[in-house]
């Protein structure tokens, strides 16, 4: 159960996070959510889908890291087998809080729950405050990555917006053989409509353009070539246990 508290240096001082990647850690999670701002980085290395939450009427995009609730394929001895890390891993366990005040900017949270945590001075991990109290180059880099990933997030709503006006979105099914026999089903994820893309107007791609969709778009479909990618890191994982 997670629990979320203001970041101070008087309740935090000695604070240090283990920031290796390891299931134990909480990173045997089969996806993460992406911003559009992000897809650019991340469509080298992760297919990125959309779906909708349960209870839910509005779609997220997401890194594809596995094909089932707690599998990540990326996930090795070594650590985290990619070169880019999506901002919603990098930056746990912090979050964005509420503004304290009102025209204050919002606030970092920690979740004192994180299996991250290391709360003694001399723990091999991360500080966040040096000994004088002030932050470290190490907390400086997660607030701004807290501030990229919040202003992305907010930026979102116009991206899918234009999607469902357009309707540019289509159910996506995988079913796949392994090579050791076993089999897996993807369902429940959406993709970009490509044919209903191409078919759209001249204006209504110009606009798209205008309004800065259109790379996000692009990019979301050049991501699914990592679907097989990842058909194969999921043989290999099978093949050696």
């Amino acid at each position: 159960m997670s629990n979320h508290v203001l970041l101070t240096v008087e309740a935090h001082r000695a604070l240090r996070i283990d920031t290796r990647r390891d299931p134990a850690l909480g990173d045997a999670v089969m996806s993460c959510l992406i911003p559009p701002d992000e897809f650019r980085q991340a469509q080298n290395h992760y297919p990125i889908l959309f779906h909708r939450p349960p209870g839910g009427d509005r779609f997220q995009a997401v890194a594809l890291f596995g094909f089932h609730p707690g599998e990540n394929l990326f996930l090795e001895a070594d650590g985290w087998d990619a070169a880019y890390l999506p901002l919603a891993m990098t930056i746990q366990p912090f979050l964005i809080g509420a503004p304290t005040s009102a025209g204050a900017a919002p606030s970092v949270h920690i979740d004192m729950a994180s299996p991250r945590i290391l709360r003694t001075p001399d723990a091999d991990g991360a500080a966040v405050f040096d000994e004088a109290g002030r932050p470290t180059a190490y907390l400086e880099t997660i607030a701004e990555q807290l501030g990229e990933l919040d202003a992305g997030y907010w930026r979102s709503a116009d991206f899918f917006s234009a999607l469902r006006r357009h309707d540019l979105l289509e159910p996506l099914a995988v079913e796949m053989m392994l090579e050791d026999g076993g089999f897996e089903r993807l369902v429940g994820f959406h993709v970009i409509d490509e044919a209903r893309l191409a078919a759209l107007d001249a204006d209504s791609i110009a606009a798209l353009h205008a309004e800065g969709h259109l790379q996000p778009i692009y990019m979301a479909i050049a991501s699914l070539a990592n679907l097989a990618a990842l058909i194969a890191r999921k043989n290999r994982r099978s093949r050696h246990g």
